[in-house]
């Protein structure tokens, strides 16, 4: 089983049976629920020579808490074409903070260095040679590695939109902006279907995608129409054949009662 899916599947009995625990009764508590529940995880990959990102999301009510560890990201597309990203990208090319706590406990970050001296690739911290600086197991790379995770708690607004919770694949190649411009004008599973069709051009990284859509109170939340110009960048990626795949799976969910 690929170490993400065990990630999740760990992660959610070990947040729920913290959810359900007598002490958690506020969204307050949320955010120390869910750096236990990664603890608590990563304390099972002790086991295994793997690790994985991991982004976790509760909504609750009109209270959205995010937990992520990695490059895996969730952004927030809002009515009205607002994108946030709500977590924070422990890649230690990007991230000085990061760095600057992997140096402070003595770890090492520097590029992967070949024959003559050069080198090359991305920031890595050894031992390891992991790129981010915080995941659930890697349990070969050190203590420079946590799996504490960024914690973040944000309000939703009633008039409702859209999360879309991806892997670090679709983020080597779409920016957030870029991702919720591809993902508009079409319901939630579609638009996921959409994104991970990037595999179509060759990446090789991990490219899940999972889109959320937060619905108003009256439920007359539509899709936000696509760009009135196409995007360059979308056309070049998706093409007619992504197109054609989409407009079959959308046959298929009409033929059920699924619309968007």
């Amino acid at each position: 089983m690929d170490a993400s899916l065990k990630t999740m599947s760990r992660s959610q009995k070990i947040v729920q049976k913290i959810l359900d625990g007598p002490n958690i009764v506020l969204a307050d508590a949320l955010p120390r629920a869910l750096v236990a529940g990664f603890v608590k995880t990563d304390k099972e990959f002790q086991r295994e020579i793997s690790g994985t990102t991991a982004t976790f999301v509760i909504v609750d009510r009109w209270t959205a808490t995010v937990a992520s560890v990695g490059d895996s990201r969730c952004i927030l597309d809002a009515q009205g074409g607002a994108v946030s990203t709500l977590t924070v990208d422990h890649r230690l090319e990007e991230n000085v903070e990061e760095r600057e706590r992997v140096t402070a406990r003595r770890g090492e970050v520097g590029r992967l260095s070949i024959v003559g001296g050069a080198e090359i690739g991305p920031l890595r911290c050894w031992p390891g040679g992991l790129c981010i600086s915080r995941s659930i197991g890697d349990m070969d790379v050190g203590e420079f590695i946590v799996p504490i995770p960024y914690v973040k708690q944000v309000k939703l607004s009633n008039a409702g939109g859209r999360l879309i919770i991806a892997s670090d694949g679709i983020w080597d190649a779409l920016s957030s902006e870029m991702a919720a411009q591809c993902c508009r004008g079409l319901p939630a599973e579609l638009a996921a279907r959409q994104v991970e069709a990037l595999r179509t051009r060759g990446l090789k990284d991990d490219t899940t995608c999972i889109v959320v859509d937060i619905i108003p109170p009256d439920n007359t939340m539509q899709p936000q129409p696509p760009p009135k110009k196409q995007n360059k960048l979308r056309a070049l990626l998706f093409r007619k054949k992504s197109l054609d795949s989409a407009n079959k799976l959308s046959k298929k969910l009409s033929a059920v009662g699924i619309t968007g």
